[in-house]
C-alpha cells in the first residue's frame, strides 16, 4: 500500500479549501456582473449589499467591537433567543437519548412516539404555543426547543443502542459503575452520532429563530427586521438581512465542527 509523502499530503487540504472558495468567488463574481448588468432594484449586487450591511450593523466604534446600536438591538437578540433554545434542547435531547437508547424496552415503547413528534412541522405548532405561552421571547424560545430536540434526542438513542458490545462486557468485567460506563464507553461510542444530530438542530433552530420572529408581537430581532423592511419595500436591507443569515449559519456550523473535530480526533471525516 502506497502513501503519500508528507508535504503532499498536508497540501491536499489547502487545496480543498482553496477550491471551495474559488466556488464561492465565481458564484459572488457572477452575481456581480450580472446585476450590474441588469440594473434591478429587486436584484441588487453583491457590493452593494455588502456595504449597506456594513453601514447598518458593522460601522460602530472601536469599543463595541465595530458593532452599531442596531445590531445590539437585532442580532443580539436573535442569538439570545437561539442560543437559549439549542442548549435547552441540546441537553435535553442528549439526556433523553442516553436514558432511551440505553434500555430496549424504552425504545421500543418511545420509538413511535418520536417518530410522530419529529414529523410534526414546528412552524404548525406555534398557534399552540401562542395560546399556552402568549407572544413573546418565552414563545420563542419554546418554539426552538421543539425544533431542534428531535434531531439530538434520536441521533444521540440511535449512537447508545450502537454501543460495542465487547467494550460494554469489558466495562462489566472491570465492574465500572453505571456513571464510568456512560462517561468511558457509552458517551464516546454515541458521540459522532451525538454531532451530526446537534449540527441538524443548529440549523433548524436558526430557521425557527427567524420564523418566530416574523410572527406579531415582536418588537426586535433579525426576523422582526426582516419584515419591518419588507413592509417598507426596503429591499436592500432585505437582503442584507438574507445575507446576514446565511453567514451566521455558516460561522455557526463552522465553530460547532470545530468543537467536534477536537473531541473525536482530527482524523474523523465530517
Amino acid at each position: 500500500m502506497t502513501t503519500l509523502p508528507s508535504a503532499e499530503a498536508a497540501r491536499r487540504p489547502a487545496l480543498g479549501a482553496l477550491l471551495r472558495w474559488s466556488v464561492l468567488a465565481i458564484a459572488v463574481g457572477a452575481w456581480e456582473l450580472t446585476a450590474c448588468a441588469h440594473g434591478s432594484v429587486f436584484f441588487p449586487p453583491p457590493s452593494r449589499i455588502v456595504r449597506h450591511a456594513y453601514d447598518l450593523w458593522f460601522s460602530g466604534p472601536v469599543s463595541h467591537l465595530f458593532l452599531t446600536d442596531a445590531a445590539f438591538d437585532t442580532i443580539g437578540p436573535s442569538l439570545g433567543r437561539m442560543a437559549a433554545g439549542f442548549v435547552l434542547a441540546a441537553v435535553a435531547g442528549i439526556a433523553l437519548g442516553l436514558a432511551i437508547g440505553r434500555s430496549r424496552r424504552a425504545w421500543a415503547l418511545c420509538d413511535p412516539v418520536l417518530q410522530f413528534a419529529r414529523a410534526v412541522p414546528p412552524p404548525a405548532l406555534v398557534p399552540v404555543f401562542v395560546v399556552v405561552l402568549d407572544f413573546g421571547t418565552p414563545m420563542q424560545v419554546a418554539s426552538i426547543v421543539f425544533s431542534a430536540v428531535w434531531p439530538i434526542l434520536v441521533n444521540t438513542a440511535e449512537g447508545a443502542r450502537a454501543a460495542d458490545p465487547l467494550r460494554l462486557d469489558v466495562a462489566a468485567v472491570l465492574r465500572l459503575t453505571p456513571v464510568e460506563r456512560l462517561r468511558f464507553v457509552i458517551l464516546p461510542s454515541a458521540l459522532p452520532r451525538v454531532f451530526a444530530g446537534l449540527r441538524l438542530s443548529l440549523s433548524l433552530a436558526l430557521i425557527l429563530m427567524v420564523f418566530s420572529e416574523l410572527l406579531p408581537g415582536t418588537e426586535n430581532g433579525i426576523g422582526f427586521l426582516l419584515t419591518d423592511a419588507q413592509s417598507r419595500s426596503d429591499l436592500l436591507t432585505v437582503w442584507a438581512v438574507l445575507v446576514l443569515l446565511g453567514v451566521l449559519g455558516q460561522l455557526l456550523n463552522t465553530g460547532l465542527l470545530a468543537v467536534e473535530r477536537r473531541l473525536l480526533g482530527t482524523g474523523r471525516k465530517t
